[in-house]
């Protein structure tokens, strides 16, 4: 295994890692931004939840349509032209003024474009690191993440109060050009990963072949679903707590932090398969106890300690690498991806039409309840432990 001083000698991996910096740190100021505008002009949860994590649901037209794309584009063209496309409008959503259906295209639009960036970002990284060093790589880009989050969020916090909304918006446009402008001269000109022509029915064929073996079903049933319904319960800090709500989700990324820290530098192999559940069920059973409508300083606890268990992700994803064909990292690390985000939108609106019609608290314990659920009925199929497949065989 790399250690961290070898990853960030390896080449092209240090401007990966600067693009995802910024494009994090845009991210989250965006989404609190945004979550916040929205639920002052209409005091609604679901379109709270919604403006935050909406974008989610455009991750299924990706993820159906334009998935084939992910290793059939030049990585640092495409890298730089989706943070561009975030950059421009992330801008448009600060115009005064701008009408709630206009807004939320915008930000579906931004999910579809989000849907391809992951399998280039993911598939790059796989292309660049060892076979040995994505795990640490992986772990490193969302350590990366979780601490973009916590500065984010705290930042963001901050500018709501001195710029506004809108003023907060603009900032985080301004970062995600900072990360075009880094991934076009930072990262080197390489060819796709696969031949061919995009399309439609190309994205359909491989990932039927993606789905069709069953221990890749498990794996990706783990990585939506679980994470999803916990992201519904994140979903609803700006109501939760509307004064602090920056402060309850830089806690859940400092959990998260520290169990991507845990899994992929201090874990060792043995162990990975043994604790995904574990991880998962951690994941949700601190939301349970929202159910008694905890105060500040104990459900900021909660969060933490139940972001931690975020890092059952990265422990399964390995094992999706260990099973796919090279030819498939892209989109098989898009469709995970697009598929997660897909489910986190999902779960965000029924998180929202929960607590429109009961309370906050209440939405929250019935999505973790669900979570701890689902974890318990796919734990069986993730302990079967297949062979890896060969670099360029299917597994049907």
């Amino acid at each position: 295994m790399l250690t961290y001083r070898e990853l960030f000698r390896v080449p092209q991996f240090g401007p990966l890692f600067a693009t995802g910096a910024l494009q994090a740190a845009g991210s989250t100021m965006s989404g609190l931004a945004l979550a916040t505008l929205v639920y002052a002009a209409t005091g609604s949860p679901l379109l709270s939840a919604l403006s935050m994590f909406g974008s989610s649901l455009a991750q299924v037209l990706g993820a159906t349509v334009l998935m084939s794309a992910a290793d059939r584009l030049p990585p640092r063209a495409a890298l730089s032209g989706m943070a561009l496309a975030f950059g421009l409008g992330t801008a448009a959503l600060a115009a005064p003024g701008l009408p709630l259906p206009a807004l939320f295209a915008i930000i579906l639009s931004q999910g579809a474009v989000a849907a391809v960036g992951g399998g280039v970002r993911y598939g790059l990284l796989n292309e660049i690191l060892p076979k040995d060093g994505y795990l640490l790589g992986r772990s490193v880009l969302n350590m990366c993440t979780g601490l973009m989050q916590v500065g984010g969020f705290a930042v963001g916090g901050v500018l709501l109060t001195a710029l506004s909304p809108r003023g907060t918006l603009l900032v985080a446009a301004a970062l995600y050009l900072a990360g075009a402008a880094v991934a076009r001269f930072g990262l080197a000109r390489r060819p796709p990963r696969a031949t061919g022509r995009a399309s439609a029915k190309e994205t359909w064929r491989i990932n039927a072949e993606l789905w069709s073996a069953r221990p890749r079903r498990y794996i990706y049933l783990a990585l939506w679903v679980p994470n999803g319904l916990i992201v519904g319960c994140e979903s609803l800090f700006v109501p939760y707590s509307p004064g602090h709500a920056g402060l309850l989700f830089a806690f859940a990324a400092l959990g998260m932090l520290v169990g991507d820290t845990v899994a992929g530098r201090l874990l060792p192999q043995r162990w990975r398969g043994r604790l995904t559940t574990p991880a998962q069920l951690l994941l949700a059973v601190p939301y349970l106890l929202f159910v008694l409508r905890p105060g500040l300083p104990f459900a900021v606890f909660l969060v933490m300690l139940a972001s931690v268990g975020f890092a059952a992700s990265l422990l399964l994803q390995e094992r999706l690498m260990a099973l796919t064909p090279s030819t498939m990292t892209g989109q098989a690390l898009g469709l995970h991806s697009s598929g997660m985000l897909t489910m986190q939108g999902v779960a965000a609106a029924l998180a929202g039409a929960i607590a429109q019609l009961t309370s906050t608290a209440t939405a929250m314990t019935v999505m973790a309840a669900a979570s701890v659920a689902v974890s318990l009925v796919l734990a069986p199929g993730l302990r079967q432990r297949p062979a890896p497949v060969a670099a360029e065989a299917g597994l049907t």
